[in-house]
């Protein structure tokens, strides 16, 4: 089965409309004040400042350093692209790019399976249709989305040796294993913590797959920037441990420490992994899919015990739904598994009609969609002032914004979020501060917001220059004086 996407004009077409759709979803998000300073504003503020030559940090987050965070150097390349036009969409528009495009990747490798067209096509439905696919793209930006069709092409790259008149295995061709090779650097780019996927890739190649060059490549680049980046890179850029050590204190207080701990205290594990947080987790991810979860097709799964066993012994609640970025990283094995037990005919449904119609019911009960017409609207009543004043902030004026505000204003390298802890003599040191009393927004709070409103009124060197719907800008209208 060696036709390709480029000899499916249906299939560009079913990617075109998906990218336009993901690509409008986002944006309207954004729009509507949705988009937040975590994480949409993180990133774009460190991809402009990389592309105007400035120290890449975010401002309103303690000054975290872009190597100091998650080590997500392709935030570098994504740089020449504000350097044509510095804007947002970007990084709107090649998260949806890399979303909708997987679709071909999914219809490569199903047909390199030996799915009939009829059958990748259902593959392909079941991969958009993956509640997960929607959602993401909805939530900000964040660079392990990028990784995703890499991701897929390095498992098609290893399962490159099974033709459809058997297994027959043949020697790696060097264009095979350069893709390979770019495909892992992708994937390594795009955050730090995906070394550890990278390695279980690598470990499922060698043993499950017969696949040594491939497996010991994956395995010792994986290990190999996991110890770099945790040891070095991010200690060396934020003088401390990764950030994310926080959410697995109970198990220790250092990445080294952590995963000791995991093997020394069991109980600390299990108590984890034995919870109804963990057990709903497993039904969200599987239930969806569950038609093609047959023990003879679930080796892909082992590469995706990392990613598993971050998400469900964090204390962060987050990492275990189907709205967030943390499950992105296994979906990609999910969907391999899925093709093996369609090309086996090895299924607990049968009828493509029950898994098509199943595919959509799954679509539309956890899907986001529906929060177009609710959680999206909520900002509405404030939406034209806060559009108002935020056209009345000069483009390189320090500022002070709502999170749903900042990243439409991160193009600069001073932004902060109305918080609690600022005092009158920080607050006098910004060029504007925007204020919306009725929705505070992440970071802050309706006496966070009174507060603030009380410094800039006694501030002799603030003026209140913009006022609507509980909207309030005060600017520095002369030069700005204290220390």
């Amino acid at each position: 089965m060696k036709d390709k996407p480029t000899q499916q004009p249906i299939l560009w077409g079913v990617m075109g409309g998906s990218f336009f759709l993901f690509f409008a979803c986002s944006v309207i998000r954004h729009l509507l004040f949705q988009s937040n300073a975590y994480d949409l504003g993180w990133f774009d503020q460190l991809v402009y400042l990389v592309s105007v030559g400035l120290p890449p940090v975010v401002s309103f987050a303690g000054d975290y350093h872009l190597l100091g965070d998650h080590v997500a150097v392709i935030l570098y390349p994504l740089a020449l692209f504000y350097k044509v036009y510095p804007s947002v969409y970007w990084l709107l528009g090649v998260q949806a790019l890399a979303l909708a495009g997987s679709g071909g990747l999914v219809w490569q490798l199903a047909r390199r399976e030996g799915l009939a067209k009829p059958d990748s096509w259902l593959m392909v439905g079941v991969y958009y249709l993956y509640p997960l696919v929607f959602n993401v793209n909805l939530y900000d930006f964040h660079p392990e989305v990028l990784a995703f069709p890499a991701l897929l092409g390095a498992i098609g790259i290893v399962r490159s040796h099974r033709i459809s008149a058997g297994e027959s295995r043949h020697q790696p061709r060097w264009r095979d294993i350069l893709g390979f090779i770019f495909c892992l650097l992708v994937i390594l780019s795009c955050k730090a913590v995906l070394s550890l996927t990278v390695a279980a890739l690598g470990f499922w190649a060698l043993c499950l797959e017969k696949r040594p060059l491939y497996g010991i490549l994956a395995i010792s680049g994986g290990i190999a920037w996991f110890l770099a980046t945790t040891q070095w890179i991010i200690p060396q850029f934020s003088g401390m441990e990764a950030a994310a050590v926080g959410r697995y204190s109970y198990l220790g207080d250092s990445v080294l420490e952590i995963a000791l701990n995991v093997f020394l205290k069991p109980h600390l594990v299990w108590g984890h992994l034995l919870s109804l947080s963990s057990l709903e987790y497993f039904l969200l991810l599987f239930v969806p899919v569950f038609w093609g979860i047959r023990w003879p097709n679930l080796s892909p799964l082992v590469a995706t015990l990392p990613t598993l066993a971050i998400n469900l012994l964090s204390d962060n609640f987050n990492q275990r739904n189907l709205v967030q970025q943390y499950s992105v990283p296994l979906f990609p094995f999910l969907l391999l598994t899925l093709i093996l037990a369609l090309s086996q005919d090895q299924l607990w449904v049968k009828s493509r009609k029950f898994i098509l119609v199943w595919s959509v019911l799954g679509f539309l009960c956890l899907a986001k969609y529906s929060y177009f017409g609710s959680v999206y609207l909520r900002k509405i009543d404030t939406w034209e002032a806060n559009r108002q004043a935020i056209a009345l902030i000069p483009p390189h004026a320090s500022v002070i914004a709502p999170s749903g505000i900042v990243p439409h204003l991160t193009h600069r390298p001073l932004i902060q979020l109305p918080r609690e802890e600022l005092t009158p003599q920080q607050v006098s040191q910004f060029d504007a501060i925007l204020l919306d009393q009725r929705h505070p927004d992440f970071g802050s709070s309706p006496d966070a917001i009174a507060r603030l409103r009380q410094y800039c009124q006694n501030d002799p060197h603030l003026t209140l220059t913009f006022s609507q719907d509980e909207v309030l800008l005060f600017q520095h209208l002369g030069e700005k004086t204290g220390t």
